[in-house]
């Protein structure tokens, strides 16, 4: 079983909406940001990963489901874990939690499918092996 990644997210006053309850497409960049922490766990750095191997990886596919609403100064907890590691592209499923008086709460959750690109030309191409092996 593959272990799960959290990463702490604080709901700030930019994040939520008139209705005072944080914006729906926010969740992308908190599963944005626990996606790229992740990756940093590993020991894969992003902008390192380009300089050095002319690659990138892009969200190509999102689904998200939302539950219940976050609101302001809510602590967010946010999750990443590999569902499926392909050649070219990786599934992540994701989910933001919220804990309130030893109670947790489902807020949203969703799969995203990012894919290998050359950071040039944005042509699809192979996740280097280096990767894979980081995320096995």
């Amino acid at each position: 079983m593959k272990p799960v990644f959290t990463f702490p997210i604080r709901i700030y006053w930019e994040d939520t909406d008139a209705g005072g309850i944080v914006f729906y497409a926010n969740y992308l960049k908190f599963f944005e940001r626990a996606r790229t922490e992740w990756l940093r766990s590993l020991g894969v750095e992003q902008q390192s990963l380009k300089d050095e191997s002319g690659g990138m990886f892009v969200v190509s596919e999102t689904h998200l489901k939302y539950h219940s609403p976050a609101c302001l100064d809510d602590l967010l907890d946010v999750t990443a874990k590999s569902s499926e590691i392909g050649r070219a592209s990786l599934v992540l499923t994701q989910q933001a939690w919220h804990s309130l008086h030893g109670e947790r709460k489902l807020l949203a959750e969703g799969t995203i499918r990012i894919g290998w690109v050359d950071s040039q030309t944005m042509k699809p191409g192979r996740i280097p092996a280096k990767i894979l092996e980081a995320l096995q």
